[in-house]
């Protein structure tokens, strides 16, 4: 339950919470069409109006949700998925803090309302951060975090009144960060009337990026048969030609069921079936996934087709589901990071969902010229720093071969206060979202469930290691990081990992300016770390500003000159530590992304390789010369792939 802080102090707002219903939280199937399902999406505008009274109380207090919203006051057109922050010429809702409210009425088919043996199911892809549901004015869902999906049955709802029509959907979102939230932050009020308005605060935050809010992922309602497929978990493993495929089906609303489980290869054989809830299916001369650039025939995906029939109540069911499933095995040693028990080396980004007028609205096009980009560069891999992605990202890296890491939003735990029991139990069920939904995606090959946390705190040690021991038991077959900063002295919780990720920034926000002792200091970083924890590293950030276009010789700081040296400087050290233990290197970043306001930023951070618009800098052509290069190194690649790259 969201803290009163986190809702403004008002016990209204937190009546009307307590009463709502949980929502659906066993099953996290991506919502697929198929001869049993349908999928209606609901993106395009909404009727939106933020909350602006004093206390950001009033659409609780006035119950904005028991009516049309515009019959409560005036409304925007709000596009959806898509930040709030940019879409007007309002500096107020740019930085608006509190709640905001949309709406959207829907028509749904006749047979969705008067068939009582289909599942209607809302679901809301993401929105930042505490957010609250009703349909038809009443109540359906809560849901506390941001970059996750949520979702509620709400057949019940709409065939209360079968003539209502058409469904109206209604989506209170808070956007407040507590020191309990992930990502934390705190609410400072100015009290010196002399200064401010009267009540008058500031959100302040510990991360580098700008806190944009919203619906920001696609709004579905989606059908299921009454008796379903509730989830599917997917572990992969191969000995010699022999792929196996072990799956656990999950099924609800039936007593009994049939199954029939079925792997198809690429070309729509198949080749092996079973008909129970759990089994190992044997893949003879299997076709294995493997990363981007590592293998003549990346990313090969075979599809789990599970069709489940039964009889309830004289009535009978059929619900079909198909999963796309990667046959891959990781494991690390002391030395080296294994993908199919082959080295693998991990060239690649860091990146944000960022974009002009969207924020972090997804949007196909972006999605799609980034992944061209990617491939452009040679970049095998990216992590999601520093939050969940959208889960058709995700997908596009199963179907492209790009590695991710998967990281939850635990990014700026800077306060001891952020240690406590109750931000651990929001973490661990943040983990155990993430988690369910992205277990089956071959692309993700490593969780991380924080970036630079004040480890050097006396709890980090108890809470990172029940966090990464609780992921473990969620997913076994996937090792644990989190991102640790290289200045913090004494780490309490690196000795729980399974890889160390480290950030650096040598010649930027250490000895600016001085790109002489790049060389030495991330030596001695690299040779600190290893020889404490004897752990394969990944240096997970690292890099300069450059403003596009900002040229100086010598180089000088912010311009693209300068990038290109530390970029440079610190691919030295990186070619002779590969050759021990060192197994990645992640620029930061991808692009350039907008930050909050400060004396540090002009018109966000501008670390990108491109920027925001996706226009290269002079260090995107190191970068592409340099993953090339590394790719062709391990002479796997076929000849059409040959530096430099064809696309």
């Amino acid at each position: 339950m969201a803290s009163p802080a986190r809702l403004f102090h008002c016990a209204a707002v937190l009546a009307a919470l307590w009463s709502a219903p949980p929502p659906v939280r066993a099953g996290m199937l991506f919502p697929r069409e198929t001869s049993s399902r349908e999928v209606k999406e609901l993106n395009g505008l909404w009727s939106f109006r933020a909350d602006r009274s004093p206390g950001r109380t009033e659409g609780f207090q006035e119950a904005w949700y028991k009516r049309r919203l515009a019959e409560s006051g005036p409304v925007l057109d709000m596009p959806v998925p898509a930040s709030y922050n940019d879409i007007t010429q309002d500096p107020a809702l740019r930085d608006f803090t509190g709640w905001v409210w949309y709406e959207r009425e829907a028509w749904l088919p006749r047979r969705w309302v008067e068939d009582p043996g289909t599942r209607v199911v809302l679901r809301v892809g993401s929105a930042h951060y505490y957010s609250v549901v009703w349909v038809n004015g009443a109540k359906v869902a809560e849901h506390d975090g941001g970059h996750l999906p949520f979702e509620a049955e709400i057949g019940g709802v709409i065939r209360e009144d079968p003539a209502a029509a058409p469904c109206r959907i209604t989506i209170a979102v808070n956007n407040t960060l507590t020191l309990e939230t992930l990502p934390p932050g705190t609410i400072q009020y100015m009290d010196d009337t002399s200064k401010y308005p009267k009540g008058y605060f500031v959100q302040n935050t510990n991360f580098d990026f700008f806190n944009y809010a919203g619906i920001h992922r696609s709004v579905l309602i989606y059908t299921t048969p009454k008796t379903h497929v509730d989830d599917i978990t997917v572990r992969t493993d191969f000995a010699d030609s022999v792929g196996v495929v072990s799956y656990d089906v999950s099924v609800q609303g039936a007593s009994a069921a049939a199954l029939k489980v079925t792997l198809v290869d690429g070309a729509g054989r198949c080749v092996a079936s079973a008909a129970e809830p759990s089994a190992a299916l044997k893949v003879p001369d299997v076709n294995l996934w493997w990363p981007y650039l590592m293998h003549d025939r990346p990313a090969y995906l075979y599809s789990l087709e599970v069709r489940l029939t039964s009889s309830e109540g004289g009535a009978a069911y059929e619900d079909v589901y198909i999963l796309p499933v990667g046959i891959r095995t990781v494991r690390v040693t002391s030395t080296q990071f294994l993908i199919n028990n082959k080295p693998f080396y991990f060239h690649g980004v860091n990146k944000h969902e960022d974009s002009d007028i969207r924020g972090k609205g997804f949007d196909w096009p972006l999605v799609v010229k980034d992944f061209n980009l990617l491939r452009w560069l040679g970049a095998n891999s990216f992590r999601t720093s520093h939050y969940p992605y959208a889960e058709e990202i995700l997908q596009m890296c199963d179907r492209y071969g790009i590695v991710v890491i998967d990281e939850c939003p635990g990014v700026g735990i800077k306060d001891i206060r952020s240690f406590g029991n109750a931000s651990l139990a929001h973490h661990l069920a943040v983990m155990e979202e993430l988690v369910t939904r992205d277990k089956n995606h071959p692309s993700v090959v490593m969780w991380s469930v924080a970036n630079e946390p004040a480890a050097e705190m006396p709890p980090a040690g108890f809470y990172f290691k029940t966090l990464i021991a609780r992921t473990k038991a969620l997913d076994p077959t996937r090792p644990v990081t989190y991102i640790t900063d290289s200045n913090y002295a004494r780490d309490r919780g690196a000795s729980y990992v399974d890889v160390l990720c480290v950030n650096s920034y040598f010649s930027w926000y250490h000895d600016p300016g001085h790109l002489e002792v790049i060389p030495i200091q991330l030596n001695t970083q690299f040779d600190n770390w290893y020889e404490k924890y004897r752990k394969p590293i990944i240096q997970s950030e690292y890099g300069a500003d450059a403003v596009p276009g900002l040229h100086n010789d010598p180089p000088a700081m912010f311009t693209e000159e300068y990038q290109k040296v530390v970029l440079q400087s610190y691919h030295q050290v990186f070619d002779m530590k590969r050759k021990e233990y060192v197994v990645g290197e992640l620029i930061w970043n991808f692009a350039d992304f907008m930050t909050t306001q400060g004396v540090t930023r002009v018109l966000g951070n501008k670390k990108g390789i491109f920027s925001r618009q996706r226009q290269p800098k002079s260090g995107a052509f190191i970068l592409k010369e340099r993953y090339w290069r590394l790719a062709n190194e391990t002479g796997r690649l076929p000849p059409w792939t040959k530096f430099p790259c064809p696309l």
